[in-house]
């Protein structure tokens, strides 16, 4: 191809796509309140990438859905079926084993839960990707992998969020380990392949440009492979990177007044601990000196097998206050993480998003919902950062958190978490740069400048 060509998505089907907004009335009443598919435009350039533009963050969070699912609309699908315990009817046994992990960690509940946690104008993104993204299937029924499963609702792709930060969370290492009857290990720095960012301010560059270095380093294909855009909307959104199937904002990347580059921290952000079961009750773990009883679900699965017959299976899952639970050969282990308190990391990049300046972006920071990252930060007014982020809990430290702990103490129980100003963070060292290479938190800029641990 010489010369970059342009061409409209969305447009081209106005007729059509109002007609799918409107048989999507029940679902998404909210959502239609909002939407005109006549006022988002999708423009793809040379390389495909598409530059959505919107009346409002709704209306383009609708074109993201779009135009990705044009791209992509199995993975997406892949990721929102699991979630929803729907992927055993598409993947079979495999498919199944992830509804199961969805059902143990009871990404519905969880998502029911904080749902008015979520701000009213993410929730109108929510929405009009929601919709978006029902709108598409509609038109293209003969790509929908599991029959009546769209329309979706908000709460489904809430769902999927849910899954997606606990896996970001480790707890599908967590939950592969323990029905493998092995003790998860914490987190260790020992893989030398990984991500670079860097931030340099004026005074290192001879253009007198701050300069920002984004390079995560995801899979090229994949739930966790990085899918590039570019938001645009009459309501201030300006922003072109990278973000996740099923993302409704930029997860790292530009507007016009900064950048934001993601790396892999390790934090330790889940812990386990062993049950101490009543020998006459195996549903009672003790928890002080009260034995307490485990909530108990059964969980159905639906199971696809050979010619399309599926079968239905039982699967029980229990819950301590500590959180999930899996029994195995050597005892009843429970898990906990910040997910379990915290759901609004996608709310949190989506006003990463919409800054405009430093204190701005520093104010999306500090709502802590991110489950763990770094980030590399530089704007046009030269400010150049680094943080170690992560909702990390605050721990009792008369015990050892790298290993298993004891789960017949309340001791051991966490219910808060570190404030944004106690993590390790470099603003505008004098040395005029900051990186991170999936490294320290505390080797980020010269020696004499790095935060002490």
């Amino acid at each position: 191809m010489n010369s970059p060509t342009y061409f409209t998505s969305t447009p081209k089907y106005k007729a059509f796509l109002a007609l799918t907004v409107l048989l999507t009335f029940i679902t998404c009443f909210t959502a239609l309140a909002q939407i005109d598919p006549q006022d988002v435009e999708i423009v793809r350039d040379q390389f495909g990438v598409p530059h959505i533009f919107g009346k409002t963050d709704a209306d383009a969070a609708y074109g993201l859905a779009w135009a990705h699912a044009e791209d992509d609309f199995k993975t997406l699908q892949l990721t929102l079926l699991g979630a929803n315990q729907q992927l055993g009817r598409y993947l079979g046994k495999a498919g199944a084993q992830i509804d199961y992990v969805a059902a143990l960690l009871r990404c519905e509940t969880l998502a029911n839960a904080q749902y008015d946690k979520f701000s009213e104008d993410y929730l109108k993104v929510l929405a009009g990707y929601t919709t978006g993204m029902n709108a598409y299937a509609r038109e293209h029924p003969g790509e929908v992998l599991v029959k009546n499963f769209f329309p979706i609702t908000e709460m489904q792709v809430l769902n999927a969020y849910a899954l997606s930060l606990s896996v970001f969370n480790g707890a599908d290492g967590v939950i592969r380990d323990l029905f493998n009857n092995q003790i998860p290990q914490a987190p260790t720095t020992d893989d030398q392949k990984g991500s670079n960012a860097f931030a340099l301010s004026r005074k290192k560059t001879t253009t007198g440009k701050t300069f920002l270095n984004v390079n995560s380093h995801q899979p090229l294909e994949g739930p966790v492979a990085w899918y590039e855009a570019h938001m645009v909307s009459e309501e201030g959104w300006n922003a072109l990177g990278g973000l996740f199937p099923g993302g409704a904002t930029i997860f790292h990347g530009t507007n016009e007044y900064l950048g934001w580059a993601h790396t892999v921290n390790y934090p330790d952000k889940i812990d386990v601990f062993e049950l101490e079961l009543n020998p006459e009750n195996p549903l009672q773990y003790r928890l002080d000196d009260d034995w307490k009883t485990l909530e108990q679900e059964e969980v159905t699965l639906t199971v696809k097998l050979f010619l399309g017959i599926k079968i239905k299976v039982k699967r029980d899952a229990y819950w301590s206050v500590y959180g999930p639970v899996v029994k195995n050969d050597n005892g009843a282990f429970a898990f906990h993480m910040g997910t379990f308190d915290e759901l609004r990391a996608p709310e949190q990049w989506y006003r990463m998003n919409k800054a405009t300046n430093w204190l701005e972006f520093k104010a999306a920071l500090e709502m802590m919902a991110l489950p763990s990252i770094n980030i590399v930060y530089a704007d046009r007014e030269d400010n150049i950062f680094y943080v170690s982020h992560g909702k990390l809990p605050i721990r009792n430290q008369a015990y050892d958190w790298s290993t298993t702990l004891p789960g017949n103490t309340s001791a051991t129980l966490t219910t808060a978490y570190h404030a944004f100003d106690e993590l390790p963070m470099t603003l505008n060292p004098d040395a005029g740069f900051v990186f991170n290479t999936n490294n320290s938190a505390f080797s980020n800029t010269v020696a004499s400048e790095n935060p002490d641990p």
